[in-house]
């Protein structure tokens, strides 16, 4: 019987590198913490580092965020000693240097590819140092990034009981302000107390950035979000810095009950108002719960 099979259409250029669709390094003020976040296509590869590199010294924590995982990076180098099948891959070193991000992985066999190949060809490297890989080598990269800062912008009170939404407002803008300086990295809908000035379901937004213009993002985002609100009491604040942990109990208290304008002052210096309109009050409240979905959606009550 004649074999009457057709030759495949479509040609692979490179069969065994799958490049990141996007690498970004966030720092910390002193250069000491990096978070690395990188955005994956493949899920089965993404789950298979998230497991390893967990293990790599400099690692203190690692997470999935929507279609990123972010390792939280101590500043350094280490010996990795990695075995087969055990630890067969991890994050060697990350340094901080004026502005970029050098960080270095290490992987054997199909690992070693992961750690060598696929990151040094991200999208959002700068340049990079790379082993050849394949097999069972031992291959890494060294790759150099952007040295970013996180933005978060918090937002709340931009529709009206007859139109509007803020959530999509706000990721609609986001989208459009991001670019190469400015990554857009998550949105995260924050369930407020219910007060009685609300439209309907109580909710402000917190979007989070990479950024090496933060300023330009702000005054692009500030921009879009005047042209287009609804309301007349919108309110705007961001946070440029590593961790807005600071205004969590500000947050927790805008989630519990009603916030007096008195309460939000006090955190004011923290934060950048853009606009203040009586929003501020969730907006501020809204940006310390971004990327903690699950008590960020929460509805307290009060009691809780």
């Amino acid at each position: 019987m004649a074999n009457d099979q057709k030759e495949p259409s479509k040609v692979l250029l490179d069969p065994y590198v799958i490049s990141y669709p996007g690498i970004v390094a966030v720092a910390d003020p002193g250069g000491d913490q990096v978070e690395i976040i990188e955005f994956y296509e493949c899920i089965g590869g993404a789950q298979w580092v998230r497991r390893h590199y967990a293990q790599s010294p400099l690692v203190e924590s690692v997470r999935t965020v929507g279609p990123t995982t972010r390792y939280l990076v101590r500043t350094g180098s280490t010996d990795l000693g990695l075995e087969g099948s055990k630890f067969p891959a991890g994050i060697a070193g990350a340094l901080v240097e004026d502005d970029e991000v050098s960080v270095t992985y290490l992987g054997m066999g199909g690992g070693g590819v992961g750690a060598s190949a696929c990151r040094a060809r991200g999208r959002g490297v700068i340049r990079a140092e790379c082993d050849e890989s394949g097999g069972g080598k031992l291959a890494g990269s060294t790759i150099w990034l952007p040295r970013r800062d996180r933005v978060v912008i918090g937002v709340d009170d931009t529709d009206t009981p007859e139109a509007g939404a803020t959530w999509t407002l706000v990721h609609n803008i986001a989208m459009a302000v991001a670019d190469e300086a400015s990554v857009y990295l998550s949105h995260t809908i924050v369930q407020l107390f219910p007060v009685p000035e609300r439209t309907k379901n109580c909710v402000g937004c917190a979007v989070e950035f990479a950024s090496t213009d933060p300023d330009g993002l702000i005054n692009r985002f500030a921009a879009l979000l005047r042209r287009y609100t609804l309301s007349d009491q919108t309110g705007m604040a961001a946070m440029v810095g590593f961790d807005p942990s600071s205004l969590r109990e500000y947050g927790e208290a805008v989630k519990r009950g009603k916030v007096s304008r008195a309460d939000l002052e006090d955190v004011l210096p923290q934060v950048r108002v853009v606009m203040d309109g009586n929003g501020l009050i969730g907006a501020v409240g809204a940006i310390p719960f971004y990327t903690d979905f699950e008590e960020a959606l929460a509805l307290w009550t009060g009691s809780d």
